[in-house]
C-alpha cells in the first residue's frame, strides 16, 4: 500500500477579485494594482464607485472607459460600476474578495475598519497591496490639482487618463 496521497484537484473554480474606487482619473498607482492583482486573480473586477456626494471631473463612463482603454493589455480585467454595497456586488457575481492597494498609514486606518465590516456582513476578504514606492505619493486629487496650476503630471498617469485630463483642464480654462 502506497503512503503517498493522491493531490486534490479543483477544477471550474474562478478566483476572482473586485477592485473598488472612483477613479477620478485613473492613476499609474491604480494601473499596477490592477497588474498585480491580475497575476495572483483569474478575473479583476475593476469597479468604478458611484457617490452622489463626490464632484468627479470625470463622468461614469468617461472614468470607465479610461480603465478599459488602459487595460486593454490586461485580458482578465473586467470594468463595471456600482452605486450600490460593493460586498452586493461580490455576492451577486461570486466575488470572494477585495483588492486595495494602501499608500499610507492613514490608507490603513480608513481601510481596515470596512475590510472588517464587509467581511462581517457577507464574509467577503479584503487584502491589502503595498503601493509600489514610486506610485506611492499618487492620488487623483493631488495629481488634478498639480496638473490644474500647470504641473508636469505625464508620468503619474496612464497615457489615456493624462489626455483625457489634460483636454478637461483646457475645456474648463476656455472662456
Amino acid at each position: 500500500m502506497s503512503t503517498q496521497q493522491n493531490p486534490i484537484t479543483v477544477t471550474n473554480i474562478t478566483r476572482r477579485v473586485a477592485c473598488p474606487g472612483s477613479f477620478d482619473p485613473l492613476t499609474n498607482g491604480h494601473l499596477d494594482i490592477f497588474t498585480r492583482a491580475s497575476e495572483v486573480f483569474d478575473e479583476v473586477y475593476a469597479l468604478v464607485t458611484v457617490n452622489p456626494s463626490k464632484k468627479t471631473m470625470f463622468s461614469l463612463e468617461e472614468r470607465m472607459k479610461l480603465i478599459q482603454e488602459s487595460t486593454a493589455h490586461l485580458p482578465n480585467v473586467r470594468v463595471d460600476s456600482i452605486s450600490s454595497l460593493l460586498v452586493d456586488y461580490c455576492r451577486a457575481n461570486d466575488i470572494k474578495a477585495i483588492c486595495k492597494g494602501l499608500r499610507v498609514a492613514t490608507d490603513f486606518d480608513y481601510e481596515i475598519q470596512m475590510a472588517q465590516m464587509n467581511h462581517k456582513i457577507a464574509g467577503v476578504e479584503t487584502l491589502f497591496l503595498a503601493a509600489n514606492p514610486q506610485h506611492s505619493y499618487l492620488s487623483s486629487s493631488l495629481i488634478k490639482e498639480v496638473a490644474k496650476y500647470g504641473g508636469d503630471v505625464k508620468d503619474m498617469l496612464p497615457a489615456p487618463a493624462y489626455a483625457a485630463l489634460m483636454t478637461r483642464l483646457a475645456e474648463q480654462s476656455a472662456p
